[in-house]
């Protein structure tokens, strides 16, 4: 492993101090992995401002012994209310059986990570941590380690034929000074089918891991609109791995938040392999600081494979936005389609997008691109919609939401999709003045 320099004794100090504050989870079927987890965190240490995954987000609030934030946090407005689907619900990093649905349903296999690591011996623990432990090459992902050697909940779920409805973790916050770990694995079989939505706010502080292998031919949908807390500080990653003719999207819609980093590394495996990973962030600094962070990296390892990254970020009042997205196509990963775009549009002077858009390619036959753009509001199309009688504000929203049509798009249920853009709708509704 390759873990960034160190010259900074203070970095070393405050890596030991994180340590010396966790209460170690013990034996289990994860004990391996939790072992070898800890022995990479303390190898790459806490990241700083001078590593360059992290130079245009400050860890420290992730870094910090304790949660470091205020009190003040929304609950959060349902939404996929009235579809049909399974809720599991965790408040405050801990799951609530009493708030959630049966989890028998047919096609699918739940399980809590805490009772699950009770045995010595469970399907995960072939998974638990190893897409994690691959996820650390090329760029170190302390918080993900740090994750793996400590989280005591999550959910452990194999899909073994097509899911008969979607599964719905919801998240709550009841506490202003929470401190959310969460680490999920799921596993897709041959030909199986999931919907998985992730809602909510795990708590003030939160570091959510969640590894995914797609099985041949399987299908894998994610939508995780995070929740609306105006304190809260949440890292995530995502880890998949990706099998022949399987496909894989997500889509993530988050909307406030002080400081928000979704990390995703996502493994094509297997020829004919799709894979889409989607965002849309809506930042106002009139709330609080806000601040999001995608950070994303695909690994094209088969050939005739796909991918896509589209990633659509709103911004007013001094909101910070930062898009960090690569695509490897590694040696014989022959008539790859990788595509990757970011935009961001600022509705002031002062908020800030900045994009680190990379290719790396070991192929000849491939057609990849990647582009990154930062605008203002059309201000013709603002005109023309005016001079017909719309209202400014109602002028902008039409806007907003057409430039966030082509991240919204990625979501195949339309049902669902709809239930992201009314939500988008409503935070725009919020800021008309």
């Amino acid at each position: 492993m390759a873990a960034p320099k160190r010259n900074d004794a203070a970095r070393l100090e405050a890596t030991e101090a994180r340590i010396a504050a966790l209460d170690l989870p013990k034996g289990g079927f994860t004990a391996t992995a939790r072992a070898a987890a800890l022995a990479r965190f303390r190898e790459m240490g806490l990241p700083g401002r001078r590593d360059e995954y992290w130079r245009w987000t400050d860890p420290a609030l992730f870094a910090a012994v304790e949660p470091q934030l205020g009190d003040a946090f929304r609950v959060d407005k349902p939404i996929f209310e009235g579809r049909d689907k399974l809720r599991l619900v965790f408040v405050d990093g801990i799951f609530d059986a009493a708030a959630s649905d049966d989890p028998a349903i047919a096609g699918v296999e739940i399980a809590r990570l805490s009772e699950a690591d009770r045995a010595d011996i469970h399907w995960a623990k072939a998974l638990y941590g190893a897409l994690e432990a691959e996820g650390q090459h090329p760029v170190v992902r302390p918080f993900a380690a740090l994750n793996t050697a400590t989280a005591t909940e999550g959910l452990l779920i194999r899909v073994t034929g097509r899911a008969a409805r979607p599964l719905h973790i919801s998240y709550r916050q009841s506490a202003t000074n929470s401190d959310a770990v969460l680490h999920h694995v799921v596993r897709l079989e041959k030909g199986a089918e999931l919907t998985l939505l992730e809602t909510g706010t795990p708590g003030a502080r939160s570091n959510v891991v969640m590894e995914v292998e797609v099985g041949e031919g399987a299908r894998f949908h994610h939508l995780r609109p995070q929740g609306r807390a105006l304190d809260r500080a949440m890292i995530t990653h995502l880890f998949a791995r990706v099998a022949e003719g399987a496909l894989f999207k997500s889509f993530t819609l988050t909307a406030n938040g002080r400081m928000t980093r979704n990390e995703a590394v996502i493994r094509i495996a297997g020829d004919g392999a799709v894979a889409h990973i989607a965002g849309t962030a809506l930042g106002d600094g009139v709330d609080g600081q806000f601040h999001h962070d995608d950070t994303i990296f695909i690994d094209h390892g088969a050939e005739d494979c796909e991918s896509r990254q589209v990633f659509k970020k709103v911004l007013k009042n001094g909101a910070h936005g930062i898009f960090q997205g690569k695509i490897l196509v590694r040696p014989g990963a022959q008539r790859t389609d990788g595509y990757q775009i970011s935009q961001s549009l600022l509705l002031d002077e002062d908020s800030q997008f900045l994009a680190k858009p990379e290719l790396e390619i070991y192929a000849d036959d491939v057609k990849c691109s990647h582009g990154s753009t930062t605008g203002a509001i059309d201000e013709t199309a603002l005109f023309y919609l005016r001079s017909r009688g719309v209202p400014r504000a109602d002028a902008e929203a039409l806007l907003v939401l057409s430039f966030v049509a082509d991240a919204i798009a990625e979501i195949e249920n339309a049902e669902f999709a709809a239930d992201i853009e009314a939500r988008i709708e409503d935070w725009l509704a919020r800021r008309k003045h």
